[in-house]
């Protein structure tokens, strides 16, 4: 792997991070629960199903690998309770989704945030040294997931902008030191956005106390700011979603509200958007992409269902984008991960892989 080669992620077709938990994984984490195995035992399963993905990734043909969310219960939770200062609880009531609801889980801030150690060094570590030739890619929730997701113990931050300093701190250390790791291509996973596109979503940040202009400036700030020291051969990309728990979603409503902000405020390498279906709206929002060095993910291939979309279609569709983007600059991949959870979306493995390969030869054929 070359720094040329890590110059064209974005790849052309790329894939957002996570995969279906095999179900030998899954009785593994159940064992662990029950006090049945030990947590070494534990990672030496996560090991061998890693090696196992990072291999099918490559035999698909995905020039970027990741560690599927093997090792991780939830895409940010796991992640969030790793930083100093943060602390995993059982919840009363899990998070809403469209008809269903999660297991009942959260953070919450209950000292000084900060970066000392964590465990995803040593996870991806293993993964560095399994890619091989492949880039190795590192998801990991954005700043914006513990402004907007955790719950903050107001004695130690009286004010959002109080913990945005130390959070950017913590991030910024994180960056650095996974960086020395060998991270070259790394990926801030967010739906704290999609919490803007609706009245609805205005009106819910707006009950917590929030002014929602005020706070899409502060999530702006935390992930420009938490970025703002990165080594210059790092690419950072977001993934921006609307939520996604067994194939089912959080909230709805076009990048509009938020598109300048988005598409021409935030300094990342390029941005993983979900437009698979009418939810996402369409593409008059990438009007504001003035950037010639941003790269467009379109996900417009659905993690949700196995049914394969029309090829001639996602082309036509990609073509209609380019009306607002270059092409040169847009990129293809599925909406979301497979499995944002360890329950996973009601999907099978085989429709999962055949979802991935669907990707890489549409792209192949547009990108020639």
């Amino acid at each position: 792997m070359t720094n040329s080669t890590i110059k064209r992620a974005p790849f052309k077709g790329d894939h957002v991070g996570s995969f279906l938990r095999p179900e030998r994984l899954k009785e593994a984490r159940r064992q662990k629960a029950e006090g049945t195995i030990s947590q070494e035992e534990l990672r030496r399963i996560e090991d061998e199903e890693i090696t196992k993905l990072v291999a099918k990734q490559k035999e698909a043909g995905l020039p970027a690998v990741t560690d599927g969310d093997f090792r991780r219960s939830w895409w940010h939770f796991d992640f969030l309770e790793g930083l100093d200062g943060v602390e995993g609880y059982d919840k009363e009531k899990g998070l809403p989704f469209d008809g269903v609801e999660t297991k009942a889980r959260g953070v919450k801030v209950t000292g000084k945030v900060g970066f000392t150690d964590h465990p995803a060094i040593r996870d991806f570590r293993f993964l560095k040294e399994i890619a091989g030739d492949s880039v190795a890619k590192l998801t990991i929730p954005s700043p914006n997931m513990l402004l907007f997701r955790a719950d903050i113990d107001r004695e130690i931050y009286p004010t959002d902008e109080a913990l945005l300093a130390d959070l950017v701190d913590a991030y910024q250390g994180f960056i650095q030191r996974i960086y020395e790791e060998g991270c070259r291509y790394l990926q801030l996973d967010d739906t704290a956005w999609a919490s803007f596109f609706s009245e609805k979503g205005r009106e819910a940040i707006a009950a917590e106390g929030r002014d929602p202009e005020r706070a899409a400036t502060l999530c702006a700030r935390s992930i420009n700011e938490s970025i703002a020291e990165r080594p210059e051969d790092l690419l950072i990309t977001m993934h921006i979603c609307r939520g996604n728990f067994r194939s089912t979603f959080m909230t709805t409503g076009s990048y509009e509200a938020l598109s300048e902000t988005i598409f021409d405020g935030l300094d990342v390498d390029g941005l993983f958007l979900e437009f698979d279906d009418e939810r996402s709206g369409g593409f008059e929002p990438l009007r504001h992409v003035n950037r010639p060095d941003l790269s467009v993910v379109l996900g417009l291939i659905t993690s949700k269902t196995g049914e394969l979309e029309d090829p001639d279609r996602i082309k036509a569709r990609i073509l209609e984008a380019s009306d607002y983007v270059p092409m040169s600059q847009l990129c293809l991949s599925p909406q979301c991960g497979f499995a944002s959870t360890e329950e996973g979306n009601v999907i099978s493995e085989e429709e999962q892989w055949a979802k991935i390969r669907h990707v890489l030869e549409i792209a192949g054929e547009v990108w020639r």
